[in-house]
């Protein structure tokens, strides 16, 4: 009798994403997902770079002028693995960029699934948070906005070990489809993915300046 077995292709990488932040120079906000996607930051190893939510944030960052990505990319699908391949790195002035969970959740390597709050939670993943959160509160932190239930339960969690009182903190709706339907009159029937996107990007900019980066100066004529 001839054994069959099932062979993982390994579509999910789930390794490490470190945080993206300036090479140097202060760091006002942090900014806190949920976890990398298996289409974006799993392959191009950089925060929300290809994750289908993580568009409407990086347009939010650019419109700060707290993120500078390269003109090739609004020609280029918006996918990590095709960013890895044609080496587009962003480029963060005073914020960074983090995820409550910093690998794409995975059991078998093929299939995503949402992070546990065993994992969230755990004392390896507090304290990964706390260490980087250390870090940049040596470069002048002044507050962290997180995108979504999951980063804000995760960020209160590690709140309550380890109070830090003068950091500043601002909640958002996850950028997904889901979360900008959460956020809309009568769970967004009727509305326009277009506007409730352009509505998300005036929230998470107010909060972003709210959380402690400067806010822009006048234009120079």
């Amino acid at each position: 009798m001839t054994m069959s077995t099932t062979t993982h292709i390994g579509r999910i990488l789930g390794t490490p994403v470190p945080m993206l932040m300036p090479l140097d120079g202060p760091v006002h906000v942090l900014l806190v997902g949920e976890a990398p996607g298996p289409r974006g930051a799993d392959k191009s190893g950089v925060p929300f770079l290809g994750d289908a939510a993580g568009k409407v944030l990086y347009d939010v960052l650019v419109r700060l002028g707290a993120m500078t990505l390269p003109p090739e990319i609004d020609r280029m699908e918006w996918d990590g693995s095709l960013f890895v391949a044609s080496g587009v790195v962003p480029i963060a002035q005073g914020v960074a960029l983090g995820n409550a969970f910093d690998r794409c959740p995975t059991d078998d390597g093929a299939t995503f699934r949402a992070p546990m709050r065993s994992e969230l939670e755990g004392t390896a993943n507090l304290t990964r948070l706390t260490r980087d959160i250390t870090l940049l509160r040596g470069r002048g932190l002044k507050g962290i906005v997180t995108l979504g239930r999951v980063a804000t339960r995760t960020i209160d969690t590690l709140f309550k070990r380890t109070p830090m009182p003068e950091m500043a903190r601002r909640a958002l709706p996850h950028p997904s489809a889901q979360g900008l339907l959460s956020m809309a009159p009568d769970r967004g029937k009727g509305a326009k993915m277009a506007d409730l996107q352009e509505a998300w990007m005036v929230r998470c900019q107010y909060a972003i300046l709210q959380a402690g980066y400067p806010a822009p100066g006048p234009a120079q004529s």
